[in-house]
């Protein structure tokens, strides 16, 4: 599998997957009837952000990633990212392939943390993968996040220290 640098090419492979996940409402924050134009202005932001594919050995798009500061000013040493990864390609390695390369990416660059700052607590896998690579919930907003199924549930705030080259990850 290969993590890259997304393309406006890349869109028409990404946005199947990305209407499907948000249509369904139970892990994303967005409206259920996001358009297309809608969506891609949500998910291919322009630098200073950075949009990714995992991609299989054939060039299929099994996922994405999106990554940038969480905050601006003085917030702006922390990184943030949401992943989508495409539901016919689960359980091939591709989400846990985007968060690694999301936080070396932000290792890189110098960042002092990554924050999620929505996680759907009912969202089980995806908080058991941010568990197993360092994260932490810090908090979890009671009820903030209407579930399709479950109804009102939480959304946790999520945080991993990383280790900038010469620093240290108290941030």
């Amino acid at each position: 599998m290969l993590i890259r640098e997304a393309t406006d090419r890349d869109w028409s492979a990404i946005w199947p997957f990305f209407h499907r996940i948000v249509a369904a409402g139970d892990t994303f924050c967005y409206d259920t009837g996001t358009t297309e134009q809608q969506g891609r202005a949500l998910w291919m932001l322009p630098p200073p952000a950075r949009v990714t594919v995992a991609v299989d050995d054939g060039g299929a798009v099994l996922g994405s990633a999106k990554m940038y500061p969480n905050q601006g000013g003085n917030g702006a040493h922390v990184a943030s990212a949401s992943y989508m990864v495409d539901p016919g390609a689960g359980g091939r390695g591709a989400g846990r392939a985007l968060v690694e390369e999301s936080l070396s990416w932000a290792r890189g660059a110098g960042y002092r943390a990554m924050q999620y700052n929505a996680v759907v607590e009912t969202n089980v896998h995806a908080v058991r993968l941010y568990r197993t690579l360092g994260f932490s919930v810090v908090g979890t907003v009671p009820e903030a996040f209407l579930h399709p199924a479950e109804g009102y549930v939480g959304l946790h705030v999520m945080r991993a220290p990383l280790a900038p080259a010469g620093g240290d990850a108290s941030g």
